[in-house]
């Protein structure tokens, strides 16, 4: 992505979710998300315009669930 991106999700149940993005050696970039929310469909918008080029991991939390995804930021 160059610079900003955008992540969905949706959620079957009321969660507390976290959403965050790491660099390469796992320091936190940034918290995108960290609260609870109802149950539907969710659109965040990370705007990396102050970020190197390189790769970024993202890890969400919802309840039970977590994911984490590799992103590479091109610039």
């Amino acid at each position: 992505f160059n610079p900003s991106t955008k992540s969905t999700y949706t959620l079957a149940s009321k969660s507390a979710v976290t959403l965050k993005v790491y660099d390469t050696i796992g320091n936190e970039v940034v918290s995108l998300v960290n609260r609870e929310q109802e149950a539907g469909s969710y659109e965040i918008n990370f705007d990396a315009s102050s970020l190197t080029s390189g790769v970024y991991f993202y890890k969400i939390n919802a309840g039970n669930f977590i994911s984490v995804k590799k992103m590479l930021l091109l610039k």
